[in-house]
């Protein structure tokens, strides 16, 4: 969305931020009134999201560009439950390297005024203390980048600019062997590497846990190659021992998902060096055409990829956990290929074949046989592949997650895993599976470890009280294991005794939507960047898809077009969630070589059929 001099529609006034308490500013409050003069981005997050995780790494070179003029506020506003709890929240700025103010607003009061429907949500505020601008997820760059450059001119020239240091103020460093450790995987002679990413390293433990043998990485934020004090990652996540006839042929022994680069990176053990082996160290966007398969294919290093999270080792290949667009995809380290192979993009909980399955931000895998365990955070979900469908044993959706054991029942002795959907969990990032079939957990925001005994669907809580656990590691004979305890800085044997679960149940409180009875019309507004035109040189310039939780929602109206209007008719007196994704192909109108851009959002929109409500829908997508 552009700014223009002239632009003599209503303004609005910025409504006041109100939280909780306020992070990196020296414990000073902040108010509109403190910001007058400046321009201000506010950044509505939570730290569950990847997209969020995402728009905060957009947004560090504005903020270096614009440091004299713009000053950038973070809002976190939470979905799950522990993401309320304030010490997660000041771990969660230091986690991600947030470097600007951020308000803690665990009622929603700011997120509201503001009138913000997904995570992430931008809005601009002029130095006048009026709203400019709003947008909802990740991609907004260079727009951003123009619009800013609009407003500074303008109101340079008009004298209400206020130029100097903004109001952030770093929290002081904290002293640990780790920081913020994501992953972990025995070595052959029996150490231990784990991804310390918030170092932005490596780092080789003894059997202890706690003894560094060595690291590899400078500890510098980067992406470069080379010997082991010289190269650098940032925020590494999983880390694969590759088998070692596949080692031998590559030269390396490690695979590491080097996450917020958005590579994949090889590393040799015997001296520590470094080379990248996927990735081209952009975000992989949808491209013009509606496939979600497209560009996703082909030479390792010319393909985009999105925040990968952890790896295993499955049918031969690497299968990445594809964080940042809810997929899963294959790498094969000799061919030196990579390709999609589950997942569609949407983010929701739909199994089936894994070319037409949902995930949500799958973070933690575990191979076993013929089977892939697969952690699906957002979703609060244990899946896992066999013969190419996708199942789900525990976890109902995007919104429903809280703390819950089942007993489970009789072995079938089928061999097929008894799902168990009474089970809850909490945004689990880890997975593994133990010497006896066993499959644990890492229960990240419940801060424990679960149990699932597939033969039975059994579900229990072996050990809780833990600082967001990321990953846990069975020990190769016997019951033990080690869990990365991310949120305590270490890695770490839990006392396993007193265990007892709670029956704790919760849904994501996010405002409902009234929607009238009968026929209601879904409009997705697409304002067309300043210059541009749409796209149709591979086709319609538009896509709407739209599914519903529970899909009983929607009696019309679900699927895929191209119009982005939709006649939809909900269940009466249902109430759930209307998933949305929407996107538009645009080009540049008069350049003589001009520059295309797809600019795409997912919505999920709590909603109630409510007698006498509304009979339109309108969400916007701004280019």
């Amino acid at each position: 969305m552009a700014y223009h001099q002239d632009d003599r529609r209503a303004r609005v006034r910025a409504p006041e931020l109100r939280g909780r308490r306020w992070l990196n500013t020296g414990g000073r409050e902040l108010s509109l009134a403190d910001l007058r003069g400046r321009i201000v981005l506010l950044d509505f997050w939570t730290f569950c999201c990847i997209n969020c995780l995402h728009v905060i790494d957009e947004l560090r070179p504005i903020e270096e560009k614009y440091a004299d003029s713009l000053v950038v506020i973070g809002v976190h506003s939470p979905k799950f439950e522990h993401e309320k709890a304030p010490d997660a929240v000041t771990a969660a700025v230091e986690r991600y390297g947030v470097q600007h103010p951020v308000l803690d607003d665990p009622d929603l009061s700011t997120w509201q005024q503001y009138a913000a429907r997904a995570w992430p949500t931008l809005a601009v505020i002029d130095p006048q203390g009026y709203v400019v601008a709003s947008m909802a997820g990740e991609g907004h760059g260079d727009g951003l980048d123009r619009l800013l450059a609009e407003l500074v001119a303008k109101h340079t020239a008009d004298g209400t600019l206020v130029r100097g240091q903004g109001p952030y103020v770093p929290p002081p460093p904290a002293p640990s062997v780790l920081r913020y450790p994501g992953k972990a995987v025995r070595l052959p002679g029996g150490t231990l590497l784990a991804s310390d990413s918030s170092r932005h390293q490596l780092a080789e433990l003894a059997e202890d846990g706690r003894t560094v043998l060595r690291r590899i990485g400078s500890g510098e934020r980067g992406a470069a190659d080379g010997p082991a004090d010289e190269a650098s990652f940032s925020e590494p996540q999983g880390v694969l021992v590759l088998p070692a006839e596949v080692a031998d042929r590559v030269g390396y022994d490690v695979l590491v998902a080097d996450t917020v680069n958005h590579l994949l990176r090889g590393v040799r053990l015997a001296d520590g060096a470094v080379r990248t082996v996927a990735g081209t160290g952009a975000p992989w966007r949808a491209d013009h055409r509606t496939d979600a398969t497209a560009a996703s294919a082909g030479a390792a290093r010319a393909v985009d990829l999105s925040s990968p999270w952890d790896l295993a080792w499955y049918e031969g290949a690497a299968v990445i956990a594809m964080a940042g667009i809810h997929q899963l995809w294959r790498f094969d380290p000799v061919g030196g290929t990579v390709s999609r192979w589950a997942g569609t993009t949407t983010e929701s909980l739909r199994d089936g074949p894994v070319g037409d399955a949902f995930l949500a931000q799958p973070s933690g895998l575990a191979a076993d046989g013929d089977r892939l365990w697969v952690a699906d955070s957002e979703s609060s979900a244990l899946r896992y592949v066999q013969d190419g469908e996708l199942h789900t044993v525990i976890g109902t959706g995007l919104f429903d997650f809280g703390h819950a054991d089942v007993p489970g029942g009789e072995p079938a002795g089928d061999g097929v895993p008894r799902p168990a959907l009474d089970a809850l969990l909490q945004h689990p990032l880890g997975v593994a599976v133990a010497a006896n079939g066993a499959v644990l957990v890492a229960d990240t925001y419940n801060g424990a470890i679960r149990r699932y005994e597939p033969a039975t669907g059994a579900v229990t809580t072996l050990a809780r009280g833990l600082s967001e656990p990321s990953d846990v590691l069975p020990d190769p004979e016997g019951p033990g294991f080690l869990v990365v305890e991310s949120g305590a800085h270490r890695l770490t044997r839990p006392d396993l005794a007193a265990a007892a679960a709670p029956a704790a149940r919760y849904r994501t409180e996010r405002p409902v939507t009234p929607v009238g009875e009968g026929a209601v019309t879904l409009d997705v507004v697409f304002e067309t960047p300043p210059g541009a035109k749409l796209d149709e040189s591979y086709g319609p310039a538009t896509r709407l898809e739209v599914t519903a939780t529970p899909p009983s929602l929607l009696v019309e109206g679900a699927g895929v077009g191209t119009d982005l209007s939709r006649r939809l008719v909900f269940a009466p007196g249902a109430s759930g969630v209307l998933s949305v994704m929407a996107q538009a192909a645009t080009c540049d109108a008069e350049a003589e070589n001009p520059a295309c851009h797809l600019t795409r959002q997912d919505w999920g929109v709590p909603v109630t059929v409510t007698p006498g409500a509304d009979d339109t829908l309108a969400l916007v997508l701004r280019g």
